[in-house]
């Protein structure tokens, strides 16, 4: 690994190469650096999680075949939290007071990183990552925080500026109920200003769940040119399913978290035309040498090519750390 050594707190591992009369660093022994994730195993978002996790795994993987850091393999310690905060903020107690973790890597969602940043930052074990574009792991500043990806401030921006240079002037935005929602329900609203432009409808769906009757009722009615959308690929499949069938069929733009593969599996053939931003490349272009990379190192650990977006977030943070 090279880019980690750029971070501060690798100096625990110089530390554990001295004479031995240099004390151990919590997660890091003479054989192994441990490291935690909370993310979506089962539910409604666990292809989310099940990608971030193979995407990791598949670096560490190459990483410990060639020596591992120092002669320390790698070992990642997942956690199911069904995209709920609640779990998510156990799971990061466990990870920290049980597991002894020596920091945290690839949580997923929003409303799990914020009810986890508390304990992690008390506890100041570092966080890695995450798979959130959400504003609140950006300000105000947190030492122990390390984003890896863009910001759905970013991602919006990049949408609504598409959507206004095409000439669209009724967006409407569909959007979870929680954090994670109205995170990019401002970025929305920060880019629609900055251009003199106002949102023409809004609709809601609760996580973790499909009941999107009232959000397709309400965008419906303002016949919208384009819906941009900040929530998971079944509540998203679900929403778009049921406004075509209002006979409604607007620009649909989803954020990155939404799951790329995920929701084109959702939505089958009524998934054309539908749009999403992304933050890593390609996952199947062999130009860029990180994706060449991950390619080689994915099909080694799991035996196929199953290629996507998320997996490829999770090798990529997983490089960084």
């Amino acid at each position: 690994m090279t880019i980690v050594k750029r971070f501060a707190w690798l100096a625990a591992l110089f530390a554990m190469a001295c004479p031995v009369h240099i004390h151990a660093e919590t997660g890091i022994t003479a054989n192994s650096i441990t490291v935690g994730q909370s993310a979506a195993f089962s539910g409604p978002a666990m292809a989310l999680g099940v990608d971030m996790r193979k995407g990791i795994n598949a670096y560490f993987d190459q990483v410990n075949k060639t020596g591992g850091v120092n002669g320390r393999r790698l070992v990642l310690k997942s956690l199911d939290d069904g995209y709920e905060a609640t779990r998510a903020a156990a799971n990061t107690k466990q990870l920290i007071d049980e597991e002894k973790v020596f920091a945290l890597l690839g949580y997923v969602g929003t409303p799990t990183s914020e009810a986890s940043n508390p304990i992690f930052t008390e506890a100041r074990v570092p966080f890695v990552g995450a798979f959130t574009g959400a504003e609140l792991l950006r300000s105000p500043f947190n030492r122990y925080i390390f984003n890896v990806r863009a910001s759905y401030y970013g991602e919006t921006e990049a949408i609504v500026n598409l959507l206004a240079r095409l000439g669209f002037t009724r967006i409407a935005v569909f959007y979870q109920n929680d954090s994670y929602g109205k995170a990019g329900l401002t970025g929305v609203e920060k880019a629609m200003e900055k251009r003199n432009m106002k949102i023409a409808a809004l609709g809601t769906v609760e996580r973790n769940t499909v009941d999107v009757a009232n959000a397709v009722r309400d965008i419906s009615k303002v016949d919208p040119q384009a819906v941009v959308m900040i929530s998971a690929y079944k509540s998203c499949g679900a929403f778009i399913k049921e406004m075509k069938k209002a006979n409604s069929n607007p620009q649909f733009m989803n954020v990155s978290f939404v799951g790329s593969k995920a929701l084109a599996a959702e939505l089958g053939d009524a998934g054309r035309g539908v749009g999403i931003s992304q933050v890593v490349p390609f996952p199947w272009s062999l130009a860029t040498p990180v994706v060449k990379d991950y390619q080689k190192h994915l099909t080694a650990l799991v035996g196929n090519d199953d290629y996507n977006f998320s997996s490829l977030e999770g090798y990529i943070a997983a490089k960084v750390f």
